[in-house]
C-alpha cells in the first residue's frame, strides 16, 4: 500500500486547478505509464481519490489524450462518492459546457456540494452564477456572500470579483454599497497574488484618484505589472502615460513601444494609433490614403476613434474622396457608441445641410446630445441655437447658460470669443434672467460631475 499512499497523495495535490498551490507540479506531468495505469485502476476499483485523478488527467491531457468527457465521467464518480474537488470540476464543466452539455443549474448544484466542504473555487463559481443570474436568481447578495468566503480562503479571483462589485455604482445597495476605497483595497489583495485585470484595475484607481489619492506614479506601477503579464489594455494605458508625461518621463519611443506590444495583442486604438500616427507623418497624399485606409480597417472593427476619424477624412476629402454621406454614416456608428465629437459632428452636417438635408432641429439635437456630454463645442452652438430660435424654441436663459458652460471648458482663444458671446447675450437679459442661467449652469456642473464619477467607475 506504499506505493497506493505515495499516488494518493499526488492526486490529493493535483485536484484543484486554481487557487491551489500544489507541491510538486513538475512531477505530475512526468508520471509515467505504469503509474496511470495504477491510477486507472484504482479509479475502476472505486476508489474516489484515484477517479478524481484520472479525471484530471483526462481533462489536462497528462498521460492520456486530453478528452473532455472522459474528464467529467470520472469526475461524477468521484463526486457521487462526496470527493469535494471532483464535485467542484464537475460544477466546472457543467457551468463551461466541457466534455458535457453546458446546464448553469447543474454547475450550481455541483459548485454547492463542493462549496459546503469548504472548496474555495467551488465558491467562488457559485458567487458568479448569483452575479450573473445563471442556474440561480440573480442575486448580487448572494454572489458577494460567496465571493467573500473564498476570498477569505485567499482566493484571488473572488478578491478581485469583490473589488468590481464595490466599484460599480451601478449596483449601490445591491450586495455591497459602492465604495470605491473597499475596491480598491480588494484589487490591492488580489493584485498582490499576481491576477493582472487586478493589477490594472488599481491602477485606473490610482489614475482617477477613486478610492486612493491620485498618484499616476502608483498608476504607472501597477499598470506596469499588468503589462508584463501582456495584459494588452494594461500595455496600452504605459504607452499613454509615456505619451504625456503622466507618472514616467515622457518618452515617445518607450510610448511607441508599449502601443506596439498592445497592437500585437489585437489592441485596436494602440494599432490605429501606432498606424496611423506613423502616416499622418509623412505629409504625403498617398500616405494619406494608406493612412485612411487603416483608419477605416479600425473602424470595421468598432472603434469610435476611428470611425470619428474616417467621417473627418471623407468630410474634407484627405486620403479618400469628399462623401458628406459617408461621414454621416461613419460619424454616426461612432455617435451610437457614444462619442461625442462624433454628435457634434453630425450637428455640424446638419446644420450645413451637408450628405443630408438642412434641418435646425436635426443640428441642435445632435448638439444637445454632444453638450449634456460636456462637449464645448456642441454647448456654444446650441447655446446660439437657443439665441437664434433655431432648431429650438428662443431662450436666453439657456443661451447663456451653454455659453457659459462653453466658456468654462476652453482655455486658448475660444474661451474669449465665447465669453464675449456670452457677455453680449447677457446686456440683453434682465439681472434674474442672468441670476437664473448662472444657477442652471451650476446644477448642471453638479450633475454633471457626478454622472462623470459614476461612469468611471
Amino acid at each position: 500500500m506504499t506505493a497506493w499512499r505515495t499516488l494518493l497523495s499526488a492526486v490529493v495535490c493535483a485536484a484543484v486547478l486554481v487557487g491551489v498551490s500544489c507541491s510538486s507540479p513538475a512531477e505530475m506531468t512526468k508520471k509515467s505509464a505504469a503509474q496511470v495505469s495504477d491510477t486507472r485502476r484504482l479509479a475502476e476499483q472505486g476508489y474516489a481519490a484515484a477517479e478524481q485523478y484520472l479525471g484530471w488527467l483526462y481533462y489536462n491531457g497528462q498521460g492520456v489524450p486530453k478528452d473532455n468527457g472522459q474528464a467529467a465521467a470520472w469526475f461524477r464518480k468521484a463526486a457521487d462518492q462526496g470527493h469535494r474537488e471532483a464535485q467542484y470540476m464537475l460544477g466546472f464543466s457543467w457551468h463551461n459546457g466541457q466534455g458535457v452539455p453546458q446546464d448553469f443549474a447543474q454547475a450550481a448544484a455541483w459548485y454547492r456540494k463542493a462549496a459546503d466542504q469548504g472548496n474555495a473555487q467551488a465558491k467562488y463559481g457559485l458567487g458568479v452564477l448569483y452575479n450573473d443570474g445563471q442556474g440561480v436568481p440573480q442575486d448580487s447578495a448572494q454572489a458577494a456572500a460567496w465571493w467573500r468566503k473564498a476570498a477569505d480562503q485567499g482566493n484571488a479571483q473572488a478578491k478581485y470579483s469583490l473589488g468590481v462589485l464595490y466599484n460599480d455604482i451601478r449596483l449601490d445597495g445591491q450586495g455591497v454599497p459602492q465604495d470605491s476605497a473597499q475596491a480598491a483595497a480588494w484589487y490591492r489583495e488580489a493584485a498582490d497574488q499576481g491576477l493582472a485585470m487586478a493589477q490594472y484595475n488599481l491602477g485606473v484607481l490610482y489614475n482617477n484618484g477613486q478610492g486612493v489619492p491620485q498618484d499616476s506614479v502608483q498608476a504607472a506601477a501597477w499598470w506596469r505589472k499588468a503589462a508584463d503579464q501582456e495584459l494588452a489594455m494594461a500595455q496600452y494605458m504605459l504607452g499613454v502615460l509615456y505619451n504625456n508625461g503622466q507618472g514616467v518621463p515622457k518618452d515617445l519611443a518607450q510610448a511607441a513601444a508599449w502601443y506596439r506590444k498592445a497592437a500585437d495583442r489585437g489592441h485596436v486604438t494602440a494599432q490605429y494609433r501606432i498606424v496611423v500616427s506613423h502616416y499622418r507623418q509623412q505629409g504625403d497624399p498617398q500616405e494619406d490614403a494608406q493612412a485612411a485606409a487603416w483608419t477605416r480597417e479600425a473602424a470595421g472593427q468598432g472603434n469610435p476613434v476611428a470611425q470619428v476619424n474616417l467621417g473627418y477624412e471623407y468630410t474634407n476629402g484627405r486620403g479618400v474622396p469628399q462623401d458628406y454621406a459617408q461621414a454621416m454614416e461613419w460619424y454616426r456608428k461612432a455617435a451610437d457608441q457614444g462619442d461625442a465629437q462624433a454628435k457634434y459632428n453630425l450637428g455640424s452636417l446638419y446644420s450645413n445641410g451637408q450628405g443630408v438635408p438642412q434641418d435646425s432641429a436635426q443640428a441642435a439635437a445632435w448638439w444637445r446630445k454632444a453638450a449634456d456630454q460636456g462637449h464645448a463645442m456642441a454647448q456654444y452652438m446650441l447655446g446660439l441655437s437657443c439665441y437664434n430660435g433655431q432648431g429650438v424654441p428662443q431662450d436666453f436663459v439657456s443661451a447663456h447658460m451653454w455659453l457659459n458652460l462653453a466658456a468654462s471648458r476652453q482655455t486658448d482663444t475660444d474661451k474669449k470669443t465665447y465669453e464675449d458671446t456670452r457677455n453680449w447675450i447677457a446686456k440683453q437679459m434682465t439681472p434674474q434672467q442672468v441670476a437664473d442661467a448662472q444657477r442652471r449652469a451650476r446644477e448642471w456642473q453638479a450633475a454633471f460631475e457626478k454622472r462623470q464619477k459614476s461612469s468611471a467607475r
